[in-house]
């Protein structure tokens, strides 16, 4: 089941799910947008590390799909990556890959990536990996 917007507050407020910080204009309707922290220009043909502005931590019970903005994709930007694990806690970092015909300049605070949140039943395990409480963009490690 994917959280519904009234469904993301009521878990935000109850403290199991946190985004912070939390900005209205980033929830809709079935996700949550995750802002680009920092300026940024992503060149052609690159793959460029950009962290999230928000801090996420995931329940047990909770995974999200990570899907690049449509305003963003119909420039050519493409996301690598796209899948937080039950337990996770950090910055994400997104992975972007402009195909575009032109340099794309992401502004600090810009919505690029949608954060779908989605119930996990009878999850057992958490995600203890390597990028386990990121800050900023993160390389592979």
């Amino acid at each position: 089941m994917i959280l519904s917007a009234s469904e993301i507050d009521r878990r935000l407020r109850a403290g199991d799910l946190i985004i912070k910080p939390y900005h209205d204009a980033s929830r809709q309707p079935a996700s949550y947008d995750l802002r680009a922290a920092g300026t940024t220009t992503l060149p052609q043909g690159t793959c460029t590390l950009v962290p999230s502005i928000e801090w996420v931590e995931l329940p047990a019970d909770l995974a999200a799909t990570l899907r690049c903005r449509s305003s963003f994709a119909r420039r050519g930007i493409l996301l690598g990556g796209g899948f937080v694990d039950p337990g996770f806690r950090g910055q994400l970092t997104l992975c972007l890959t402009n195909m575009g015909s032109e340099p794309v300049t992401l502004t600090e605070g810009d919505r690029v990536v949608q954060m779908i949140i989605q119930e996990v039943r009878n999850g057992d395990r958490l995600y203890q990996g390597r990028y386990q409480d990121s800050e900023g963009a993160v390389e592979t490690r």
